[in-house]
């Protein structure tokens, strides 16, 4: 099974692209964060992905540089040779679904700056935190 999936920041913006039969091809590069090392620096790991068709477009629309995604799709290995006549491997991930992980306000905000410049270094969002708590009893489920 090849299956992967990846959730990071944008590290550039999608370049989008067209075959010359038309159709949508986009590139983008992926951070995805580590474990922090001792010293407590947030390490990242890069990842090259294309994305096809549609979802190419709609992707490059809807996201750029420092956004927040998951994506889903596969490993795939091609290889070329460079100037020097040395074969090149290059495995990249192909992806066939994604999710936006912020919402157009809170991306637009990231665009604009006003959160920090090291993605890496934001705490992560607790969607409970500042809630109200509530008191459960068992007869309170349906069950």
């Amino acid at each position: 099974m090849n299956r992967v999936v990846l959730v990071g920041r944008l590290a550039r913006d999608v370049e989008l692209r067209y075959t010359q039969s038309g159709t949508a091809v986009g590139s983008f590069s992926i951070a995805v964060n580590r474990r922090k090392k001792v010293d407590g620096q947030p390490e990242a790991d890069f990842f090259n992905a294309t994305i096809w068709q549609k979802a190419a477009e709609n992707f490059a629309n809807f996201t750029h540089k420092g956004a927040r995604v998951a994506i889903e799709g596969r490993l795939q290995t091609s290889s070329y040779q460079n100037k020097e006549g040395q074969n090149v491997f290059k495995t990249e991930v192909i992806v066939e679904s994604f999710d936006l992980l912020e919402t157009r306000a809170e991306s637009e905000s990231y665009k604009q700056g006003q959160n920090s410049n090291d993605p890496f270094s934001q705490p992560a969002n607790n969607p409970f935190s500042g809630g109200n708590e509530m008191n459960i009893t068992d007869d309170d489920l349906p069950f």
